[in-house]
């Protein structure tokens, strides 16, 4: 492929996944501003295969917290571009495949994300009252996925967290809110009546490392400290304990110096008396769950850790020959999250992403990057970061496609069929259902109308078939 200028037609870009790294890849690509000072042309293309955007930000921050979602601000900015389109409730694999899209498109931006669960891989995880962090996430968001979850929270009494990031912090705090908290967020109705009848009065979060390895971020940590109904609890002499071994990598990092001391806050805070609590535990790993009389989760088995020096020089958790077992009718995992194989894309099953190098996907058995296929977000690089995380990430990602976009001989696909009508043709061919941008917008009018009465920014629509109805103006 011949080095490009302003003057050539406009580079196609399919981008797969609307969440926050793909709406940062797609705002940089309309930037215009390429490298070397040089003008690209670009056209987005965004194939999201529910009839709504935003990814995590919709479906994963906590509804109680509404500045976070703000970001989408940013987001509509890019999707009011006239270079940028969205389909939405489009499959991609099931509605058009990778070799149809690389027949239209220059290049082909896997913006996926990791959506399912590591899984703990012991006796009884599979037991009723065992879930997936995921999972719950996505039911109080009002996930379509996941609306059906049966979460028992009218009789299990105790809850225990396996995790020690901010989605473990974030479910631990949906469970003790009080009512008051819940009801100006946009959790969704469903949540709302079983979180109300609620009787679970303890969650313990047990993370398997220390406190000064936590992954918590300081201010979701601070927060668990201003609840309404709860208090934190933190054993003195365990935190002494966990924190007995140095970690020269974690003092040098301030986030970890900090949650070290908004712990050492909450061992020497008196309870208040609140009718709930949240008790922060450390050096523990579930080894099973044991079921009660009927069958259900009642018990987590878990074995004490210490921690040792690895060869690298880190510090890992390694069990001890203690045990202990915590009565329980509630688990969640959140100890990481994998991507899933997507048909004919390159993928790594042991790192659950797609291989890159910088954003540039890889074939898998030459290791040499793949002409016009990018991968942007946690399917690039793993779960890890915040939202904005993303933005660096995506900017990578963009660059090296506006240097394969002047590079003589290579870089970018060489399209077949680069017409943006047929695509869109092929796409409401495929799937009579497709959502467009201004079908997102009537779901997101008729949810936001739906909220006002109550005080709350939007009551959400969790059933594909009623967001369907919306988007077609038959609401």
């Amino acid at each position: 492929m011949s080095a490009r200028t302003d003057t050539d037609s406009p580079i196609r870009i399919a981008v797969i996944g609307s969440g926050p790294a793909g709406f940062y890849a797609a705002g940089h690509l309309l930037k215009d501003s390429g490298a070397g000072g040089h003008s690209v042309n670009f056209e987005v293309d965004m194939i999201e295969r529910l009839p709504t955007p935003w990814g995590l930000v919709r479906s994963g921050v906590a509804p109680d917290h509404p500045k976070i979602k703000s970001v989408t601000r940013i987001y509509e900015k890019t999707a009011a571009h006239p270079r940028f389109r969205f389909f939405g409730n489009v499959v991609f694999g099931e509605h058009v495949s990778r070799e149809e899209l690389l027949s239209h498109y220059h290049a082909i931006v896997y913006a996926t994300g990791t959506p399912v669960d590591r899984p703990l891989g012991i006796p009884g995880e599979d037991l009723p009252g065992s879930h997936a962090a995921t999972d719950f996430v996505g039911w109080y968001n009002g996930h379509p996925d996941h609306t059906d979850l049966e979460v028992d929270l009218r009789s299990a009494e105790r809850a225990v967290v396996i995790g020690n990031g901010n989605v473990a912090i974030d479910v631990a705090r949906m469970l003790v809110l009080a009512p008051a908290e819940l009801a100006p967020t946009d959790t969704a109705d469903h949540a709302l009546e079983v979180l109300a009848e609620s009787r679970v009065s303890e969650v313990v979060i047990v993370g398997r490392r220390g406190p000064a390895q936590a992954a918590f971020t300081n201010p979701e940590l601070l927060e668990l400290g201003e609840l309404a109904d709860a208090d934190v609890i933190v054993d003195p002499a365990e935190l002494d304990r966990a924190l007995a071994v140095h970690d020269s990598g974690a003092e040098e990092n301030i986030t970890s110096r900090r949650n070290v001391e908004i712990l050492r806050s909450y061992a020497e805070r008196p309870p208040a008396g609140h009718i709930k609590r949240i008790v922060l535990r450390f050096l523990l790993s579930p080894i099973s769950l044991i079921p009660d009389e009927h069958g259900r989760l009642g018990a987590v088995e878990l074995v004490r850790n210490e921690l040792v020096f690895a060869p690298d020089g880190g510090l890992r958790a390694s069990p001890t020959e203690g045990r202990e077992t915590i009565p329980a009718g509630l688990l969640f995992r959140a100890i990481g999250y994998r991507g899933i194989p997507l048909p004919g894309v390159p993928f790594d099953s042991r790192g659950g992403v797609i291989p890159n190098d910088g954003g540039r996907v890889l074939d898998p058995d030459g290791g040499v990057p793949l002409r016009g296929e990018y991968a942007v977000g946690w399917i690039k690089r793993g779960p890890s970061g915040v939202i904005g995380t993303n933005k660096k990430d995506a900017q990578e990602t963009v660059d090296a496609i506006f240097a394969d976009a002047h590079t003589d001989g290579g870089g970018l696909n060489v399209p077949t069929r680069a017409e943006g009508a047929e695509i869109e043709r092929l796409l409401r061919e495929r799937q009579p259902e497709l959502v467009s941008y201004d079908g997102w917008a009537s779901i997101d009018r008729h949810e936001r109308a739906l909220g006002e009465s109550s005080g709350r920014p939007r009551v959400k629509l969790t059933r594909i078939e009623e967001m369907l109805r919306v988007a077609a103006g038959e609401n």
